[in-house]
């Protein structure tokens, strides 16, 4: 009866699979702080691929980690055709072709040695306009790699219209963008860090939003939709459900939600204490996302919990 009336349902294909494939590695290094995560090989990777296509998720969201001594200030292996995730959106493509969404976070933040998602200036500042040229770089890169859609993650003004931009102009009018609108800065990003190896000191206040405020993120909406963004994200997913009902109902473009890193250790370890019913507290927290208006879902679970819906666990 519960099933028959469910007012919302979740499906496989609501769900996307983010991943990290690491550089000069020749065996998956697992994430300490997100028990069943790993750093990929590039051979991992093409099976985690594989896995997500048979459970029937919808797309792969990839996130690279190259080599310590590749990190610099502007963060070139990001742009390099070379570099660790234009090498991986090749390795995904050439496994699953079309069989899979194949999306590339772009943003610099895992290839800069000081960590921050753009280019500083002399004083320490990110400087907003000489990132988005990096931004336009990027997509270039990761589209002609392969990438089916590209998700600037930095939070910089304009970064939607100048990729929007450089996209067309360079022949990838077809290639989509999936804009982190919503970002916050949140204390629940720490396990990630860890996952993409970052090189960050302080935090990222002066570009990410305040978790104190709502008005905003309906500003950024806007300017992301004028801008020519395809789908939207709010980034966390959890503590900023309301924020996530908001964006879905002041707009008619798909929106995504990414369940993060914080989120799925607190399961994990309430999990491994034996305080809760991991899997129950795992579809019970993406009916939420979902019930609030995410049409699409980023979680590490994607292949497990796409698994068990297939088989109508849900």
């Amino acid at each position: 009866m519960r099933r028959m009336v469910a007012e919302t349902r979740l499906h496989p294909a609501n769900l996307i699979l983010p991943a990290f494939v690491r550089e000069g590695i020749d065996a998956p290094v697992a994430v300490s702080a997100m028990p069943g995560v790993h750093q990929h090989t590039l051979d991992t990777l093409r099976k985690a691929a594989v896995e997500a296509v048979e459970a029937g998720v919808s797309g792969i969201m990839l996130f690279g980690v190259p080599e310590d001594g590749k990190k610099d200030a502007r963060g070139t292996a990001g742009t390099d055709p070379d570099g660790i995730l234009q090498v991986a959106l090749r390795a995904v493509r050439e496994e699953v072709g079309d069989d899979l969404i194949v999306m590339s976070d772009l943003c610099l933040d895992e290839f800069t040695d000081h960590g921050h998602c753009g280019v500083l200036t002399a004083d320490g500042r990110v400087d907003n306009d000489a990132t988005l040229e990096r931004y336009a770089e990027m997509a270039q890169v990761q589209a002609d790699a392969g990438a089916h859609v590209v998700g600037p993650s930095g939070m910089m003004d304009g970064q939607v219209g100048v990729i929007r931009d450089a996209l067309d102009q360079t022949g990838h009018e077809d290639v989509s963008i999936l804009a982190y609108t919503v970002k916050y800065s949140s204390a629940f990003y720490g396990p990630f860090r860890e996952a993409v190896g970052s090189s960050l000191t302080g935090d990222r206040k002066t570009y990410q939003q305040d978790p104190a405020n709502a008005r905003e993120s309906l500003r950024e909406l806007a300017l992301d939709l004028a801008e020519g963004a395809d789908m939207v994200m709010v980034k966390p997913a959890g503590p900023y459900l309301d924020i996530l009902a908001k964006v879905a109902e002041s707009t008619d473009v798909p929106v995504a939600a990414y369940q993060i890193s914080g989120e799925y250790a607190m399961i994990e370890a309430a999990a491994e204490k034996g305080w809760i019913d991991r899997d129950k507290a795992i579809l019970e927290s993406l009916t939420g996302i979902r019930r609030a208006g995410a049409q699409m879902i980023l979680t590490y679970w994607a292949t497990e919990a796409a698994r068990w819906l297939g088989r109508g666990r849900g």
